[in-house]
């Protein structure tokens, strides 16, 4: 699981972000002061720092700074000034990326997605909704608990995992799906599978993702984006 460390002063804007992170399948620790978020950093290895540039005890600059000094942890800022000499500052110490505030959760969301792509972070980590699909460890989970799948079934949802929102054919699906004997799957052995994956994952709780577009194909639904 991805860990992810908020400095954030404001309890009502902390609580709400660690709440919409978590439902992302995020682990999320907060802290409200500087001096608690380098503490926080001595002891544990975070994957992505969510800085707020003014706090009461300092700036999410000397944060930054303190974590490039150990490490090279993804940062971004949550700035609620976005004047370029502030921008700048950010970056020149490290910075991966900067977010203005007022901001929407799934602009933020996005922002963070982006920055764990770049550094490496997420890559093979695929989220839709409740649903996340570890490539590294061919683990699919919904909302931390696991989803049995067969093998044909899992690498069924990995194609769809690896283009979202896309329209795929029934013919780019059979084209990735071979079976045990080495063999294509067939035509009406896909339609099976597509209707057992469907079936547990709406058992697991993340029904509806896969979308029959009638006369062209299925889509996996990527509820990241709006």
């Amino acid at each position: 699981m991805i860990r992810i460390l908020l400095v954030e002063d404001d309890e009502a804007i902390s609580e709400g972000l660690r709440y919409s992170l978590v439902q992302e399948g995020y682990d999320v620790r907060l802290c409200a002061r500087k001096e608690t978020a380098l503490a926080a950093l001595r002891e544990t290895a975070f994957d992505l720092l969510l800085l707020d540039v003014m706090l009461p005890d300092g700036s999410g600059y000397d944060v930054c700074r303190f974590a490039k000094q150990r490490g090279d942890t993804p940062v971004l800022f949550l700035t609620a000034c976005d004047e370029e000499v502030n921008v700048v500052m950010g970056l020149d110490m490290g910075a991966d990326d900067y977010i203005t505030k007022p901001f929407r959760v799934r602009e933020l969301q996005s922002r963070i997605r982006s920055v764990l792509r770049r550094c490496g972070g997420q890559k093979n980590i695929y989220r839709f909704g409740p649903l996340m699909l570890d490539a590294s460890s061919a683990r699919v989970s919904v909302e931390g608990a696991d989803v049995p799948l067969t093998a044909l079934e899992y690498r069924l949802l990995l194609t769809f995992a690896a283009h979202p929102g896309q329209v795929l054919t029934r013919g780019q699906l059979l084209s990735g799906l071979w079976d045990e004997g080495g063999n294509f799957v067939n035509d009406n052995t896909l339609t099976v599978y597509i209707k057992r994956l469907r079936e547990k994952l709406a058992e697991a709780g993340a029904g509806g993702l896969i979308r029959t577009v009638r006369g062209m194909g299925y889509q996996l639904e990527d509820r990241h984006e709006e």
